[in-house]
């Protein structure tokens, strides 16, 4: 379907055509200081003329007096928290009685997922979206409970206008805007916003919404404001032999370095929109008669994540940054044909140590720095 203009006044149409094609509305909202996904009903609940100012261990909002939805760039959380739950219950056992040997019964708890529309994604949280379903559902077993929330979702994904000091997706070819992946796209101009559909999904809802054909001069207005955003970026990955390079220098001193600043928290894992680690556990229900099991986040940076037989074979900052980076940067080339970084840097403004990731992989690698670290 070709690009379409939807007037500024128009976006609340968007939002009811939404609710009236069976989604609960999602988007971005203030909250505690930060940009978060929660339930919007009207446009008055989105951040509008907000900016964020981002520095390594530093994330601030700016109110400023543009008129502007969507000016800011990525907040602390992506869609991860939506599809591949924090705290997600995976199966029940439940001891009958009438059973025979007093036998146990295993129930399946799969969701049954709430279709959800979410306004407002970023172009490398589509990006982190698609890896996940590569490691999710394309892989050779599909996980039904990320599948349940991911077929119940629909995308509206907005270009980014602008970008933070951290942000890298330019050099990681995600970003700042997209060429698919999502439901519906947007570009948000002073004018009003271009929209297209990048779906089925999309084109139902699209043809709903009061638009008009979009003008050349609108086009190119918005490819070079996407543009702009690219250019402003300072942070970078680009060494296609960087996964080669890494794995090279397994015993370089600034693996050191990094450890005495890191304070292996997980801060970095929490917010990246790729990393998938977990843990299981079990929750005894008090009758004695039941129980839940279920598979929470995990990180690399926690203690007990590598332990074997009693023995944790990365018991220092050191090691598991590595493992971290290496993983990342390195692992996922051979496992899915990419890196697993799309370059959003919620893991630098979100380190409380101020650590630059890519500036310590392009040190690591042997790249040259372009900014100071």
């Amino acid at each position: 379907m070709a690009v379409q203009f939807l007037a500024p006044e128009s976006l609340q149409n968007l939002l009811t055509v939404l609710e009236a094609s069976g989604y609960q509305v999602m988007g971005p909202q203030l909250s505690e200081g930060a940009i978060v996904y929660d339930h919007i009903n009207d446009v008055a609940d989105l951040p509008r003329g907000i900016e964020t100012l981002q520095k390594p261990g530093s994330y601030k909002l700016q109110q400023t007096s543009s008129t502007r939805f969507f000016n800011w760039a990525n907040g602390p959380a992506a869609l991860k928290p939506l599809l591949y739950k924090a705290r997600q219950a995976l199966w029940s056992c439940e001891q009958v009685a009438q059973a025979v040997n007093g036998g146990f019964v295993f129930k399946d708890l799969v969701p049954q997922a709430v279709p959800t529309a979410v306004i407002g994604v970023r172009p490398c949280d589509i990006a982190a979206m698609l890896i996940q379903d590569e490691h999710f559902i394309q892989s050779e077993y599909c996980d039904p409970y990320y599948k349940a929330e991911r077929d119940a979702l629909f995308t509206v994904a907005v270009n980014c206008s602008s970008c933070a000091e951290t942000c890298f997706c330019a050099s990681t070819g995600d970003g700042p805007s997209l060429d698919d992946g999502y439901d519906l796209l947007m570009d948000e101009l002073d004018s009003g916003f271009l929209i297209r559909a990048g779906s089925t999904k999309g084109e139902q809802v699209l043809k709903k919404l009061p638009v008009t054909a979009a003008s050349e001069d609108l086009t190119a207005m918005a490819a070079e404001q996407s543009a702009h955003a690219a250019e402003k970026q300072k942070r970078y990955l680009l060494d296609e032999n960087m996964h080669a390079n890494l794995f090279s220098q397994l015993d370089n001193r600034r693996w050191h370095d990094i450890a005495e600043r890191c304070l292996s928290c997980g801060n970095c894992t929490s917010v990246c929109p790729t990393c998938f680690c977990h843990r299981e556990t079990e929750q005894a229900e008090l009758d004695g008669q039941s129980t839940r099991h279920f598979r929470e986040w995990s990180s690399c940076f926690n203690a007990d994540h590598s332990v074997m037989h009693g023995h944790s074979l990365r018991d220092s900052s050191e090691l598991r940054y590595r493992q971290w980076m290496l993983h990342k940067l390195g692992s996922w080339i051979y496992q899915y044909g990419r890196s697993g970084c799309v370059g959003c840097g919620r893991c630098i403004a979100w380190c409380p140590a101020g650590i630059d990731f890519p500036a310590e992989a392009n040190a690591i690698s042997g790249e040259v720095e372009l900014w100071e670290a």
